[in-house]
């Protein structure tokens, strides 16, 4: 045919005798000007000068400016875009009527797709070089394409055409936009002047892209970009070259931020409780939570309706194309041509929709759009539960600051509660808001669902859909179950954890005593339960699975069978595929509703709670403290602070307090006195007060001490000063500085530069406060001091001096920036003391209040701080002191003394005053300094309790920097730990799948299992595939009969109706198999369904099993090596992801990979052509997959690393909250709170954004499959595919787009669980101790030792093969009982030689002989058993007094009373509730650290061996206890072998035999009588420096 524009099948083509117009094709031609204009115009500014065209405003973004009615003008040039596609088919198809080509039936309407296409990239450039003037193009390409479009409908309307032409109706649609899109445009022009008007609007680009950090743009960017996550790509492709650190993501918009979204959200809540206070109920936080936060949610719902309503295009278009392919043959070609008007064919309306193709176009588009508004819908969704998140926590955060002290202390709100509050709470909400647009759209999705079903299939449905509805409840009990036994198992994992933890932590007694296994034991005892709950834990998953993928198959089942049975008419292949995708929607929202329900009964019990919070007491005001009024606090009716925001200088800053209103005082009350208190009757919440008749003063500027006896309220009333105790009456007065010494205070708030003057009085009321439990930060050593002030070196240098912090500083890996506090490096009680001191001292206050800074410190500390610290650092200053204090000595420096007793106070003066008025008091007093001056005497001698804490810290250390000598072996395991961490990993090895790990953990479980869950999945998924395969069968079935017997109709009726017979009864005969089959699938889905949670479970328990056996048995430097903290989360964090995450995910991997290879697999058998346009998909595939993988490792972890912080912060105000309120910082924490927020809210948003990322894109992947399989099967059932399979191929390909994208999330998160086991892999080869020996336990005599006596011969010993020996060639003998006594300098190897008797090191030349048995060769059991020893740190274990002195349960309670009197420990214990049976604490925290030792000596007296090894073992007890100690000792063991390790040298003065070493030699031995004689022996210059 030839091409011509008007076509040459009628003559009159080119005449125009009635009119210009009235010639169609003039009018056509007439409507491509336009288009034509608009090219011209534009391709020239497009492709030249745009290089030159910079932006007036220089900025980072390329897109950063939007100009009125964005959003509407690419929706509108979307939808112009869709129906010149309508137009330009429509023009083709009745092309294909005409005898010959009529190019003006779509050339025009494909000109218009071009024009509308660069009209919006056009528009995007303009938008991005701000340059507005060029928009008058469009506007007359507008004007235009209205005017042509009008003239060829009102010349349609002419002829009498109307709606039911399809060309009337494109022609009405294109107006009608190209209307809207000129309003936009004069709407642009209204607004922006930038042409017509004098006076062009300047605009600047929005705040945040004017900050160069935000790189979060999801709001900035354009709609397409926006509707595709565009603007991620570089972020996501950028990761495989180098991982996403914070710096990366940078701040998140001002929109997102914490602060502007508690701002709304607290509104909200004071409006609600206004309303509240006035109907007298509690505010409610639903309401306001919807104040603040609905409407974002109401618009993810309306996009959650427009996904689920084209969702159902897809089965309605797969309904339609097979119906079409099904009639074809039956469908007679009308003659047409009596619709022609100017000389073409016009289409009706609905015959579009009869056309195969352009169905399979339709049903591209709408699973396009249909995917895009359902990720558009859960994008706000996420953004919006961030955003409340955020707010929530800003909230919690500021309730903490305000909550009333005795409510902490009472144990009204506890710290868990808090935490959990934090962890837990916020995060359901959060979790229910994601949920939430769920709740209303899935009974819309359902009812829809029901009413096309039986639109579909009749009656029969509704019994399909009863089933699914039937089935529901039990989902609903399976997922409440679920919720209950998780919180089984998580009550024994903390048990477990708790004795895992214990056995750590006391591993180097447990091996010295043989006990490994009777502690391993305890704790598969517990795990043994927690893997129980697992068990049902994993019961439960399964049925849950189960029922997702069985209802769907009974619902089938239950519907064809009654269709086949009840229905006249027969199934066809369209009903029957249609309805089979319609089911496959409903039970998505039918699985999901179970889960949404839970969520929202969670949500409710957060939102209870949340709101008892918030109700709770709050402090009172604290105005007195800001002022120098007296104010009488009155806060037993309930406090709600109010809270005030200020925006200065657009800057942000919460300030929770308004100023109050100052006035003078009388001159009398502020004579030199720092605060008074008058008549105070002070309470911690009951209302028995506290302390009563309160009447002191302090002066200023001196130190005042406060002294009585433990409990008599002096801290009390330290806090009832700071104002964190109630008042019931009386009054606290705070005086005002003078001017002249507002000078040298130098500290000014870092973040905010314009203080008045007033706000500086203010600050300085700010009081330094050391309380008595120290409280620390999770920061450097130097953060805890300057507690952010400013930094001052010299002040900083002698605070630490007066600390005597240096030689702990020294000791410390990285100095004071070495993190300490919770999750840093642990110190002990002393030291955090006194760094807790130090930040008192540092503040630049006027006042210093220290609450019994010396309860944790040993004489030396506490004299050098009471000197150099408070009498002279601080008293220079002129800072006025409270100190609280035992240590009566120190009263003589005090200016003032207040004695409490019982709540009340008993004196207060001076000391001369109490001296000459209260005899009777001053000398209780001195009979208790003397006491006290003797200790100091005995304390003098003690090598002191700090230098013993220094040495501990040392240990620690010690065994980080052992790390550097590891061997290589060791070296490269721990490359593989860190390399994680390591920044040059190399690109191929970020996106490899650990399959070595995977193999790891499936052949931990074992190979029949796993044999069990392939062939079974493998089973089940053939039989579904053959279930749907049968169905296309059957209903294709006895088609052929009609198509080539047309006369059947005119032949006798009665044939028909015994042919109708044969055919009902062949059509029944393909249900039975259709029975069996879904039988078997159900059965199958059962048993894959519990098989893979057991497969998980096996490989978690033997896993665990094994990591626990190897650590436990593991030699003793192993522990030295590697942190506490690492180990303990291979059992924790790990364990759980083992426990718990991999089966599941594992599950769910599985399930996705396999359906989209079946329906893979099922469209190459139907449609083979197919695969040929698949090979270009699959590539992109595995691009997105793997780019995808490595981002969203890295957003995933720094998720996880910046949760920790911000919990961490949580808890730490609440720990500290009086210090942080005495030193008025609550701004700065709240500043703090608020960083951390957001940081961890930016990776949240990320990590969300990029599972968009991956969605959106496999979505469009599964969209381009399913218009590629559509294509292919219409083109081929032109060669005879029955249409039955037409169905099944396009059935297949729709579920390919659903689990295309769980394929490549569950591929990411098995990859980031996968590392738990490589992790606890890692701990799997490390060496055991070699615990056989070389002779056997029968050879060894029962009663061995029976003498004690020691050979030691050239004994050589070293710790690791790599190190040094710390032992050289010792020689030694020690005859049965004597009693020996070792010392030496720190490192001399003294406890290495104690370790040596034990095997515990190793031991590489010479050896230790014990009556005759070389210990080297004797079973590492035996050898220990048969042995004693005391440590220098006491260790005790929860448990009872029995249980910690004979776990073994060997002894009767006599021995074990007669050890505990040798230990002086009898009356004690006899005084104790249960006696023997009492409860020991967690580390025996209830005794005292000498009662514990004393304990340890009691465990080592009942095990009655003929050797006892004491190692420094009386370091932490009174002189007192240790002579009788000592004395009991050379009695109770007096025919025993006694080895002593002392660093005190008197301990060994009465020994036998003295052996000094130095260096891992002996350097001296003796009796300690000749070795004194001597006068340059080592030992007489120990002895004289003892003295």
């Amino acid at each position: 045919m030839s091409l011509s524009f008007c076509g040459n099948d009628v003559n009159n083509s080119y005449s125009v005798e009635k009119g210009v117009l009235s010639n169609g094709c003039f009018v056509d031609a007439l409507n491509l000007v336009p288009h034509v204009f608009l090219l011209f115009i534009t391709f020239p500014i497009l492709f030249i000068g745009w290089g030159s065209q910079s932006s007036k405003v220089q900025i980072h973004h390329n897109t950063w400016l939007h100009f009125p009615g964005h959003n509407m003008r690419w929706v509108l040039t979307f939808t112009l875009l869709f129906v010149h596609v309508c137009e330009i088919a429509e023009g083709i198809v009745s092309n294909m009527e005409m005898k010959s080509n009529h190019l003006h039936l779509f050339l025009p309407a494909f000109m218009g797709f071009i024009a509308a296409t660069t009209s919006v990239v056009y528009y995007h450039n303009i938008e991005t070089a701000n340059f507005p003037k060029l928009l008058l193009a469009l506007f007359i390409y507008w004007v235009l394409a209205f005017i042509t479009k009008i003239i060829k409908l009102w010349k349609f309307a002419d002829e009498g055409m109307g709606m039911e032409h399809l060309r009337f109706c494109i022609t009405a649609l294109l107006v009608v936009l190209y209307g809207l899109l000129m309003a936009v445009e004069i709407n642009v022009i209204r607004v922006r002047k930038y042409v017509f008007f004098a006076t062009p609007q300047r605009v600047k680009p929005p705040e945040d892209l004017q900050d160069l950090g935000v790189r979060f743009l999801q709001p900035f960017v354009n709609l397409l970009s926006k509707a595709t996550y565009w603007w991620m790509n570089s972020l996501i492709i950028g990761a495989h070259k180098r991982p996403i650190e914070l710096k990366k993501i940078g701040k998140l918009p001002i929109a997102m931020r914490a602060l502007t979204n508690y701002l709304h959200l607290k509104d909200a809540y004071e409006e609600q409780r206004q309303h509240a206070e006035d109907l007298d109920r509690t505010p409610s936080i639903w309401r306001s939570m919807y104040r603040a936060f609905g409407r974002p949610i109401l618009l993810s719902s309306t996009f959650r309706y427009m996904a689920d309503l084209l969702g159902f295009a897809g089965p309605l278009c797969i309904s339609g194309i097979v119906e079409h392919l099904d009639n074809k043959t039956e469908v007679v070609k009308m003659n047409k041509t009596e619709d022609l008007h100017f000389g073409v064919y016009f289409m009706s309306s609905t015959e579009l929709l009869q056309n195969t193709y352009v169905l399979a176009v339709l049903l591209f588009l709408a699973l396009v759009l249909q995917r895009t508004f359902l990720q558009a819908s859960y994008y706000v969704t996420i953004e919006t539960g961030i955003n409340l998140r955020g707010a929530l926590l800003a909230m919690i955060y500021n309730k903490i600051l305000r909550l009333s002290t005795s409510n902490m202390s009472m144990g009204e709100m506890t710290l868990g509660q808090i935490n959990n509050l934090v962890a837990i709470e916020t995060n359901q909400l959060m979790w229910f808001l994601f949920l939430c647009p769920n709740l209303w759209a899935m009974p819309v999705q359902i009812i829809m669902g029901v009413i096309l079903l039986h639109y579909l299939l009749g009656y029969s449905a509704l019994i399909g859909a009863l089933v699914i509805v039937l089935l529901a409840p039990i989902q609903y009990l399976i997922a409440t179950k679920l919720a209950d036994t998780q919180k089984s198992s998580l009550d024994y994992s903390t048990d477990r954890l708790k004795k895992t933890t214990e056995i750590l932590k006391g591993i180097k007694l447990l091996k010295l005593y043989a006990w490994e296994n009777i502690f391993c034991n305890s704790v598969l005892e517990t795990r043994g339960k927690e893997l129980t709950s697992l068990r049902t834990f994993a019961f439960y998953t399964s049925m849950s699975i189960f029922m997702n993928a069985a209802i769907p198959i009974a619902a089938v089942l239950a519907t064809f069978v009654t269709h086949a049975y009840f229905n006249m008419s027969r199934l066809s292949p369209a009903e029957a595929f249609a309805s089979l995708a319609l089911f496959h929607i409903l039970v998505t929202p039918l699985f999901l509703l179970s889960t949404v329900v839970r969520f929202a009964v969670k949500a409710v019990v957060s939102v209870q709670k949340l709101g008892e919070f918030l109700q709770s007491e709050e402090i009172g005001d604290d105005s007195w403290r800001n002022g120098d009024m007296s104010v009488t606090l009155v806060s037993s009716k309930k406090q709600t602070g109010t809270t005030k925001a200020v925006n200065r200088k657009q800057r942000y800053k919460m300030d929770s307090y308004e100023q109050p209103m100052r006035r003078q005082l009388r001159p009398t009350e502020t004579e030199d006195m720092a605060v008074k208190v008058s008549d105070g009757y002070f309470t911690w919440g009951s209302n028995m007060s506290t302390l009563s008749d309160i009447n002191i003063r302090v002066p200023s500027g001196q130190l005042t001490m406060i002294v009585g006896q433990v409990g008599c309220g002096k801290s009390s009333l330290l806090l009832a000063m700071l104002g964190e105790m109630q008042t019931l009456s009386g009054k606290v007065f705070w005086s005002k500085v003078p001017d002249c010494e507002m000078l040298h205070d130098a500290y000014i708030r870092e973040y905010d530069t314009d203080f008045s003057h007033e706000e500086q009085s203010k600050n300085r009321y700010s009081v330094a406060y050391a309380a008595q439990k120290s409280w620390l930060l999770n920061a450097t050593v130097e953060d805890n001091i300057t507690f952010g002030s400013p930094f001052n070196k010299q002040r900083y240098k002698a605070v630490i001096d007066a600390c005597s912090l240096q030689p702990d500083i020294d000791l410390l890996p990285f100095g004071d920036q070495t993190e300490i506090g919770e999750r840093g490096i642990n110190l002990s009680g002393g030291q955090r003391q006194r760094i807790c001191v130090a930040r008192a001292l540092y503040q630049n206050t006027n006042i210093v209040f220290l609450d019994d800074p010396f309860s944790a410190l040993d004489i030396h500390l506490s004299d050098h701080l009471m000197q150099e610290g408070i009498l002279k650092f601080l008293q220079d200053d002129k800072r006025t002191v409270v100190l609280v204090t035992h240590k009566l000595q120190y009263l003589i420096h005090a200016d003032w003394i207040i004695a409490m007793k019982d709540g009340s106070v008993l004196r207060e003066g001076t000391l001369k005053d109490i001296q000459t008025h209260d005899v009777e008091l001053y000398e209780h007093w001195k009979t208790l300094m003397n006491r006290q001056d003797q200790e100091l005497e005995k304390d003098t001698e003690v090598e002191s309790q700090t230098t013993l804490e220094r040495k501990t810290l040392r240990r620690a250390f010690y065994s980080r920097e052992a790390k550097t000598h590891i061997d290589d072996e060791d070296e490269e395991e721990q490359e593989e730990e860190d390399e994680e961490d390591n920044m040059s990993t190399t690109t191929s090895r970020r996106s490899k799948i650990p399959w070595k790990v995977c193999w790891r953990y499936l052949s931990s479980s074992g190979f029949l299992l796993v044999f069990v869950v392939v062939t079974s999945k493998l089973a089940k998924h053939s039989v579904m595939v053959a279930i749907d395969y049968w169905l296309a069968a059957w209903t294709s079935s006895g088609r052929g009969d009609l198509s080539g017997n047309d006369d059947l109709h005119t032949n006798a009726s009665n044939y028909t109706a015994e042919h109708e017979a044969m055919r009902n009864a062949e059509h029944q005969s393909y249900v039975p198999v259709f029975i069996i089959l879904c039988g078997a699938g159900i059965v199958l889905c059962l048993i894959t369904s519990l098989t893979v949670e057991f497969l998980g479970l096996t490989a978690a328990s033997n896993l665990h099993h094994n990591l626990l056996n190897k650590i436990i048995h593991a030699p003793l430097r192993f522990f030295d090596i590697t942190p506490l903290g690492q180990i303990l989360n291979r059992f924790s964090a790990d364990t759980n992801i083992i426990d718990q995450h991999i089966p599941s995910t594992l599950e769910s991997l599985t399930r996705s990979t396999l359906l989209c290879l079946s329906a893979i697999g099922v469209v190459a058998f139907v449609t083979p052509a197919s695969l040929i346009a698949l090979v270009p998909l699959a590539v992109a595939f595995y691009f997105i997959q793997k780019y995808f993988r490595v981002a969203s490792r890295d957003l995933q972890d720094l998720d996880d690393s910046t949760q920790l912080p911000l919990l961490c912060h949580f808890s730490e105000t609440a720990e500290g909250l009086t210090t942080i309120r005495a030193f008025r910082h609550e701004a700065r924490f709240k500043q703090r709170m608020l960083e951390l927020t957001d940081t961890n809210n930016t990776a949240y948003l990320f990590l969300s954004a990029a599972n968009r990322w991956l969605e959106v894109r496999t979505d469009y992947l599964g969209a381009v499959i399913v218009l590629t399989v559509a294509v292919a099967a219409i083109w081929m059932s032109f060669y005879g595919l029955q249409p039955g399979l037409v169905g099944l191929g396009l059935t297949y390909a729709l579920t390919v787009t659903n689990y295309l994208n769980w394929v490549v999330r569950n591929l990411a998160d098995l990859e980031v669980q996968m590392a738990a086991v490589k992790k606890v892999d890692s701990f799997l080869s490390t060496e055991s101790e070699n615990y056989e020996g070389s002779l056997d336990v029968s050879q060894v005599p029962d009663d061995w030792p029976q003498h004690g006596e020691i050979k030691i011969q050239d004994l050589c010993v070293r710790y690791d093969p790599m190190l040094k020996p710390v032992l050289k060639h010792v020689n030694a003998f020690i005859s049965p009982g004597q009693k020996v006594g070792i010392c030496g300098r720190t490192g001399s190897g003294k406890s290495s030689l104690s370790l040596a008797f034990f095997n515990m090191v190793d031991v590489f030349d010479g050896k230790i002989i014990i009556d005759g048995i070389d210990i080297c060769k004797l079973p590492l059991q035996t050898l220990r058993s048969r042995l004693s020893i005391i440590l220098q740190d006491p260790v005790l274990f929860s448990g009872s007094i029995r249980f910690n002195l004979d776990p073994e349960r060997t002894c009767t309670d006599d021995r074990l009373w007669e050890a505990l009197e040798i230990a002086q420990l009898k009356n004690m214990v006899k005084a104790l509730p249960g006696g023997l049976d009492a409860v020991v604490t967690e580390g025996g925290e209830n005794f005292s650290v000498g009662q514990r030792q004393l304990f340890c000596l009691a465990r080592a007296f009942v095990r009655k061996s003929s050797i006892l090894i004491m190692d420094e073992a009386t370091a932490s007890i009174d002189m007192a206890t240790e002579n009788i100690l000592q004395k009991v000792v050379m009695t109770a063991f007096a025919d025993r072998t006694v080895v002593t390790i002392a660093h005190r040298v008197h301990t060994i003065l009465t020994a036998d035999l003295v052996i000094v070493m130095r260096r891992g030699n002996i350097l001296e031995s003796g009796t300690p009588q000749t070795l004194m004689e001597q006068e340059e022996s080592m030992f007489a210059s120990f002895v004289k420096a003892d003295m």
